[in-house]
């Protein structure tokens, strides 16, 4: 089996709502979407693609390449087509793997089930053609294998990614309530940024949005960040491939003279976390960083920038009569202060998104763990214009 050089389908995954920014991504890498999803996107290639979409995309969770497809019943039918195919040429007999799936299957009433007899078909595979096995758990840093069963189609594919692409690893102390990278780089994605006017963060938190805007300015890839992917534990990996690629990414990097973002956050360790976090992004020199309510935030005039706000929401954090104060105050201040920009509010409280009292343009719906959450977008208009009022959001 020529494991790296073979086309197959390849899906890419992602959270919810993430799938439009995400094919964004995949197109501009030059690749030609089959079909788009609500958590992914389908398209074709060989494992050396995989090896690139896992280092550059943004809004992406895993990377799976498909290796067989067959019709399976029950658990005897998956183990008995699993124990005759080919494991020694996927995975070492000294190596390390684990089982990751997606089983919707009237006789399977816990998928946990279902990766057992996975494992079990590999091992015994190895053990009677070699007479010893890889060793398997739960750890997703070695040789990942996914199924993805529906009904009586069983699909096994190669998690190339390993653990998740979602974190982008610059990270090193999260904060209260963090927004997940690709997430916030999705929503970046969204917005009318042109990643060369300003770009101003209020209550920035731990700045991952912030940071985000950094590196998509700049053109910084998650894959600058990570050392290690399931991929690199296949039979046949070819360190030469990713050594390639990874070159690839320090030579996108672009400088953009004079760019200006503004990271602001009423608290001290908010601010603190987000300059180690920023550090370790190597974009600290790229942001300014300032401690203060969000209403003493610097706001370079003249400029047709973006102002970007994740305030808190009310299902974890803070009380939701306060809230309500907060966001007319966020709201007053995009008006009075930001005028010429462009404003964005994220939040998965629709109630509270109401006491902003300006008429989003936009209502941009993404989710974030399991809550219904938009981004709204506003025109900040510089000169005269009719009192906007909040309508149904």
């Amino acid at each position: 089996m020529q494991l790296f050089t073979t086309t197959n389908k390849i899906i890419v995954t992602c959270s919810n709502r993430l799938s439009p920014y995400l094919q964004q991504e995949i197109e501009e890498l030059g690749f030609t979407p089959v079909r788009v999803f609500k958590t992914g996107v389908e398209l074709k290639g060989t494992l050396a693609d995989c090896i690139q979409l896992n280092l550059n995309l943004r809004c992406a969770s895993q990377v799976l390449f498909l290796i067989q497809e067959f019709n399976a019943r029950n658990a005897d039918d998956l183990y008995n087509a699993l124990l005759n195919f080919e494991w020694e040429d996927i995975i070492a007999p000294d190596g390390y793997f684990s089982i990751s799936s997606n089983v919707d299957n009237e006789t399977i009433n816990n998928s946990l089930f279902a990766n057992v007899k996975v494992k079990d078909a590999i091992v015994d595979r190895f053990r009677n053609r070699t007479g010893q096995r890889p060793n398997s758990g739960p750890e997703l840093d070695k040789t990942v294998i996914h199924l993805y069963w529906k009904e009586e189609i069983a699909e096994i594919f190669i998690d190339t990614s390993g653990e998740t692409l979602s974190k982008h690893g610059y990270r090193k102390i999260p904060g209260k309530a963090p927004m997940l990278e690709a997430l916030a780089a999705a929503t970046l994605l969204a917005t009318k940024w042109d990643r060369r006017s300003p770009f101003i963060n209020p209550m920035c938190g731990s700045s991952t949005v912030a940071i985000e805007a950094a590196l998509l300015a700049t053109n910084r890839r998650p894959g600058l960040y990570r050392n290690n992917y399931a991929f690199m534990h296949l039979v046949g990996y070819n360190k030469e491939m990713y050594e390639m690629q990874r070159k690839r990414l320090d030579e996108k990097i672009i400088e953009v003279p004079g760019l200006k973002i503004i990271a602001t956050d009423i608290s001290t360790d908010a601010v603190n976390i987000s300059k180690i976090n920023a550090g370790a992004a190597g974009v600290e020199n790229l942001i300014q960083f300032a401690i203060g309510d969000f209403e003493t935030t610097p706001i370079p005039e003249n400029e047709n920038g973006v102002i970007y706000f994740n305030p808190e929401y009310g299902d974890r954090l803070g009380v939701e009569a306060e809230l309500q104060i907060t966001y007319k105050r966020i709201g007053d201040f995009m008006k009075k202060e930001c005028k010429g920009y462009t404003g964005y509010i994220f939040t998965g409280n629709l109630e509270l998104g109401k006491k902003i009292g300006l008429k989003p343009s936009r209502r941009i719906e993404f989710y974030t763990s399991k809550i219904d959450c938009r981004l709204f977008e506003y025109e900040l208009y510089s000169g005269t214009k009719r009192t906007d009022k909040a309508e149904n959001i």
